[in-house]
Formats: structure tokens, C-alpha cells, sequence
């Protein structure tokens, strides 16, 4: 009887069919990482949702803090010790991410996310609030109309449904740069060029491909970082950047890893892994136990009384499979193979693997996650 192959064996028969590796293509230089100092400012704010549907936060501290903030800006003071009642506001946190370059009056996209026991934002209106930088200081303003993707609903009987997240939204363009970030692209003789990735080859191979189109002018600082040298105002050193970005280079081969992911049984092989000369067998040994009580009576006119007499039958079977044997230096198609004509679940994939890096055939990181 044949096994039907799993999914995991399919998308790895997959990855093989190709047999050779693919020829390395050259990539930009842009989308192996980015240049130092060019980088998105994460904001942060508190605010006050209004406008709600008896989803608010009731009468929260802070919630009723923030909207006594709220309205003194207006000259409205409220008597001492009166709290009102807030459901239909609710108190929220505000966050936005600032690209580098960002101008006053440009937009940001922002998401808001209730902080209290507020169960829907739906139909809220963000009253005006800033956002903060890491360093204190206010670089947009906050407001607008939010839109939910979550539904929240309450019947009288206490039953609730709901759908997706309504105690957070976003508002497009809900926020107006006040102030511009100073990037410091300007400030110093050179730019640096930082991988995404550490790995000393792709670092030497863009470092001789920018030397190729401006002759002794970059320099390797380790692994992950460029120097390039630059001079001149903001226009050169944009076009010197923009020439860099678009040069093409051959990214090297990633190291030889194994990712297993030990929650789904999901097993990942990039194509540099090797596997050395090693014998491989994997058994199945299969146990059953089948309960089959007998119900006994009792002679007529006796003492006796019904009794339940337990009969058990034990069976035990093994499945024999063929050691495999992998041939030194194996390539990711030939252990594909290998694995398939043994037929073996995820789970026992991963065993193998393992196993077969504990022995030392296994040329590879093996990761679990």
C-alpha cells in the first residue's frame, strides 16, 4: 500500500523539480538595504474619541481627565467633583509612522486604539490631539473621522457578537506634519550604505560595484555597512545616491538553513543545503487495543448478579521500510527524493532532520521556531 504524499513533501517535490539551482540574477542595490539616517520616526499621542454610540468609556478616570482637557481648551471649565458620564467618548492611543523627508502639511495615515473599556469605536470622531517623537516634542496634529473594519453587538439577554477588532481603527490622512525631522544628510563628507542582512560578500560585492561606477569611492566597514564618499549640497549627494541605488549586483548564496516551525509541523529547506554520506531508516510500530465486554447473568432463581466480564485483545504491528542511503554531498532535490520514496509524515521529517544533524551529516543551521 502506498502512502499519499502530504503537503509538505508536494512543496518540497516542488522546490527539487528544478534540479540545478536557478542561475543567481543581479539585484538592485536598493533592495538589498538603505542608506543610513533615511528612515520612518515612529509617533505616538493620546486622545479622545467623541461621537459614540453608548460604546464609550463610560466614566474612566482618564477618560474623563482627557475630556475635561479637552473642553477647557475652549474656556469650558467643569464644577470640581463632577464627572460626567463618557459613553458615548472614549479615551485612545494614537500612533503614526513619519517618513524620512516628511514636510510640514503633508498627511500621515494614523491608527487609534481604545485604551479603556470602550467596545466599539465605530461612528467617532478623533478631537484634535498631537503626536509625539521619541525626543518629546509634538512633529504632527491628530484629527478626523475614524473608520472601523470591527463590529461589536450587545443583546438584552447578554449574548454578544462580534467581528474583527471595533475598538480600533485608522483615519487616512488623519494627520498634518507640524515639523521636519532633521536627517543630518547634509552634516558629514560621506553617506553609509547599510545591508539588511549581515554577510560579508554581499558587502565586498556592492562595495566593488559602486567602485566600478565611481572608482575609490566606497569602502567596506564590515559586514553590513558602506562608506561612500560624497560632497557637495543636498542635490548632488540625491543624485549620487540615486546612481548608486540603481546599480545591479549578484546577491551571494544564502547560508545552508533548515526552518521548522514546531507548531505546524512545517519544514523549509533553502537550496544550499548539503547532506554527507548517511544511512537513514524510519520505523512505524503501531499498537491496538480492542475492548470487547461480555455481559454475564446470573442462573435463574440464583443470588447471583449481573456482572460485566472484560475481554481485551491486543495487537501489535510493524511496518517495515528499507534503510535509505544518501550519497555524500546530496543536493536539496536528491534529499527531497530520498524523503519521498520513504514516504515519512512531517513529524518524522523533522525527527530525521534532527537526527541527521546530531550526526554531523547535515550541512546546515537547523532552526526551530
Amino acid at each position: 500500500m502506498t502512502r499519499r504524499p502530504t503537503l509538505i513533501t508536494l512543496l518540497l517535490l516542488l522546490v527539487a523539480s528544478c534540479g540545478v539551482a536557478a542561475p543567481a540574477q543581479a539585484e538592485r542595490i536598493k533592495d538589498m538595504g538603505q542608506f543610513q539616517g533615511l528612515r520612518a520616526n515612529q509617533l505616538t499621542g493620546y486622545g479622545i474619541v467623541v461621537g459614540l454610540a453608548g460604546t464609550g468609556d463610560d466614566s474612566l478616570d482618564y477618560s474623563t481627565l482627557g475630556m475635561k482637557g479637552a473642553v477647557s481648551r475652549f474656556g469650558l471649565t467643569l464644577p470640581a467633583g463632577v464627572n460626567p458620564a463618557l459613553k458615548n467618548a472614549a479615551a485612545v492611543m494614537i500612533t503614526a509612522e513619519l517618513p524620512a523627508f516628511s514636510k510640514p502639511g503633508q498627511r500621515l495615515d494614523i491608527t487609534v486604539s481604545a485604551i479603556g473599556k470602550a467596545k466599539s469605536l465605530r461612528g467617532g470622531t478623533l478631537v484634535l490631539a498631537p503626536l509625539y517623537g521619541a525626543d518629546g516634542q509634538i512633529y504632527a496634529m491628530a484629527q478626523g473621522n475614524l473608520v472601523i473594519g470591527g463590529l461589536g453587538v450587545d443583546a438584552a439577554d447578554g449574548s454578544k457578537l462580534t467581528v474583527n477588532v471595533p475598538s480600533s481603527g485608522r483615519i487616512a490622512g488623519g494627520a498634518t506634519v507640524e515639523r521636519a525631522v532633521d536627517t543630518g544628510f547634509t552634516a558629514t563628507d560621506q553617506l553609509t550604505f547599510n545591508l539588511h542582512q549581515f554577510d560579508a560578500t554581499n558587502a565586498q560585492r556592492v562595495t566593488d560595484a559602486i567602485n566600478q561606477s565611481l572608482p575609490g569611492s566606497a569602502v567596506m566597514i564590515d559586514g553590513a555597512s558602506i562608506a561612500i564618499r560624497a560632497s557637495g549640497g543636498a542635490d548632488e549627494r540625491m543624485r549620487l545616491m540615486s546612481r548608486i541605488e540603481n546599480l545591479d549586483v549578484i546577491r551571494a548564496e544564502p547560508p545552508a538553513k533548515v526552518i521548522v516551525n514546531a507548531r505546524t509541523g512545517t519544514v523549509v529547506i533553502n537550496g544550499a543545503v548539503r547532506v554527507g554520506t548517511a544511512a537513514v531508516t524510519q520505523g512505524k510500530l503501531t499498537v491496538s487495543i480492542k475492548e470487547s465486554p461480555t455481559v454475564v447473568q446470573p442462573a435463574p432463581f440464583s443470588r447471583g448478579q449481573t456482572a460485566i466480564e472484560p475481554s481485551s485483545e491486543i495487537g501489535v504491528e510493524q511496518e517495515y521500510r528499507p534503510v535509505m542511503m544518501i550519497k555524500p554531498t546530496a543536493s536539496l532535490s536528491q534529499l527531497v527524493d530520498a524523503i519521498n520514496r520513504m514516504g515519512v509524515p512531517p513529524g518524522d521529517l523533522v525527527a530525521i532532520l534532527e537526527a541527521l544533524s546530531q550526526a554531523g551529516a547535515l550541512t546546515a543551521e537547523l532552526v526551530i521556531i
